[in-house]
């Protein structure tokens, strides 16, 4: 009888173990899918992320709800979507706040929290002068600074936006104090390029397709770009690493993320199908079209890109006074 009834508690086991591969291999049911999206409807955030359900609704074959959480400047959705229900039908749009907003005080959440799953875009910056300018290249760029501390003016975002801190660091690591140069605050790259053009400041800080119409009308000219590798639109010029040596580098990106709880098998799951989704050729032509660079990371090497640009905005944003 004990036999018998070992030989049923074992049959037992089995069939749970093959029910629960069954289920993960019928991944994904019938089930909608949730995108959070932690900023406006309309926004720059809003377009990748709902390009993302669309096209994943097409791959997968399923329904993708698209859900705005708005608030605390990204606070709020970057929680939800960690704290998401973590069983393989939900997702969000990570982006750059989430390697901000904890130096800023805001809230205690970190990359950490959540599950990366791919880069699917990244925007790194240019430094542009004058058509002009006397400045050939990036090192005579850095030595008119050395030979003239708290003269040159340079502009691209408000005090503490992106290309401010990316100028900071970009000082930094050329062994240059961020008081060197006199940062400008402005709306935007859009002013801060107008006011290049007419000679009001010596240097703009911002991605290069916001320069475009400007570079085409040969008023400004980029001398480096700070991303890893050359961009495809400008093969002739250097990146920062190139010009000068320096490893510094701060991107915008944004990225697809899990719950902070999801279990291996969903993970991989979810990372597939939004590689899927990136290697379209839809994707690619529309964030082209829209200005935008199509990057992929996967999980493991997204993860620690996140870990690099959260070590780089926190030492930067001590170094201007932004981190609390």
């Amino acid at each position: 009888m004990k036999k018998l009834v070992l030989v049923l508690l074992v049959a037992m086991m089995c069939a749970c173990a093959l029910g629960s591969t069954s289920a993960e291999a019928a991944w994904p049911k019938d089930k909608p899918f949730t995108m959070l999206i932690p900023f406006a409807t309309g926004g720059g955030t809003d377009f990748n992320a709902r390009l993302v359900g669309r096209i994943m609704a097409d791959v997968l074959g399923v329904r993708v709800n698209c859900i705005n959480r708005t608030g605390g400047q990204g606070v709020v959705g970057h929680t939800a979507i960690a704290k998401g229900e973590a069983d393989g039908y939900t997702l969000g749009d990570i982006e750059d706040e989430l390697t901000t907003m904890h130096w800023a005080g805001l809230t205690d959440l970190t990359y950490k929290d959540l599950t990366p799953l791919a880069m699917i875009v990244s925007v790194g910056g240019a430094v542009f002068v004058r058509q002009d300018a006397p400045y050939k290249d990036m090192k005579e760029l850095i030595a008119a600074i050395k030979l003239l501390p708290g003269r040159l003016k340079a502009s691209g975002a408000s005090h503490g936006g992106i290309w401010h801190l990316c100028e900071a660091g970009m000082l930094q690591a050329e062994g240059l104090k961020v008081t060197d140069v006199i940062w400008v605050p402005n709306e935007g790259a859009a002013p801060s390029l107008q006011d290049l053009a007419a000679g009001g400041l010596d240097f703009v800080v911002c991605t290069p397709n916001e320069a475009a119409s400007l570079i085409d009308a040969k008023k400004v000219r980029p001398l480096c770009t700070i991303t890893k590798e050359r961009i495809k639109i400008w093969p002739d010029v250097p990146t920062l690493k190139e010009a000068t040596g320096s490893d510094w580098l701060l991107n915008s990106w944004s990225g697809i993320a899990a719950p902070g709880a999801i279990s291996p098998e969903m993970k991989q799951n979810l990372a597939d199908a939004v590689k899927k989704v990136w290697e379209t050729k839809e994707f690619q032509e529309t964030m082209i079209k829209a200005g935008k660079q199509p990057s992929y990371l996967g999980p493991d090497e997204f993860k620690a890109f996140l870990a690099q640009m959260d070590e780089n905005y926190g030492k930067v944003m001590k170094s201007v006074g932004l981190a609390k």
